[in-house]
């Protein structure tokens, strides 16, 4: 495969919430961009080189240069395109915390998924569902008090840096309920609940994200293949 000669060239995979994060800032931004699939058990030499250290997605290429990691990437959007709609707002203090709480989310939240993806029986399950629940709880917690009375997730009336963080994986939670058999965001999480399902019905993020029957298949697909 050749080199992409366009200026911005996402390589991704569909599946993956952490590229579906780049598109929506991305699509937020009006940027155009080539985007390139990528089959990860046979990646391309092109992903190989981009991202020699951990040779995953996504990959922005802008101008031949490529950047990696997926709130990294979200920075650079802000920082090279430093146009209205913004992903983060202009005060340091506020944007340091919304980087603190979505890094907490990738560091926290997201392993519980894989989890729950290795977990043998009901039993493994729903102990994970539980300290995840504790995990949300702080969550909540924290937004509440760094965000008294604002909506962190969206920068005025666009999706923001936190709302493109949390929302790529979190929307997706019905899909997880369904390849699981159990309730994994639930009421004990209210605030958590709701917030997801705001941003769910956010029409970019309609748009971007992946089709729930197409998603719950993959999932399928990979589960059977971590439990094996």
């Amino acid at each position: 495969m050749e080199e992409k000669q366009g200026e911005v060239v996402l390589f991704g995979t569909w599946t993956s919430s952490f590229c579906t994060r780049v598109e929506l800032a991305l699509k937020l931004k009006g940027i155009p961009y080539e985007y390139v699939e990528e089959d990860l058990t046979n990646k391309s030499e092109l992903l190989l080189s981009h991202n020699p250290v951990h040779k995953k997605v996504p990959v922005l290429v802008h101008n031949g240069k490529s950047i990696a990691e997926s709130l990294i990437i979200l920075e650079y959007i802000e920082e090279c395109w430093n146009t209205t709609p913004k992903l983060l707002p202009e005060d340091p203090h506020q944007r340091a915390k919304l980087r603190f709480w979505a890094n907490y989310y990738d560091q926290k939240v997201v392993p519980f998924f894989y989890i729950m993806s290795r977990a043998k029986g009901k039993e493994e399950i729903e102990k994970a569902i539980e300290e995840l629940s504790q995990v949300l709880k702080v969550f909540e917690e924290g937004i509440e008090k760094d965000f008294p009375g604002q909506n962190p997730f969206f920068n005025g009336d666009s999706l923001g840096y936190l709302g493109i963080s949390i929302g790529a994986h979190g929307c997706n939670y019905k899909a997880v309920h369904e390849v699981v058999d159990a309730v994994v965001i639930s009421e004990k999480n209210p605030k958590f609940l709701s917030w997801i399902n705001a941003l769910k019905n956010c029409p970019l993020m309609e748009e971007t994200l992946p089709p729930h029957d197409k998603l719950v298949a993959r999932f399928r697909v990979f589960l059977a293949s971590a439990q094996a």
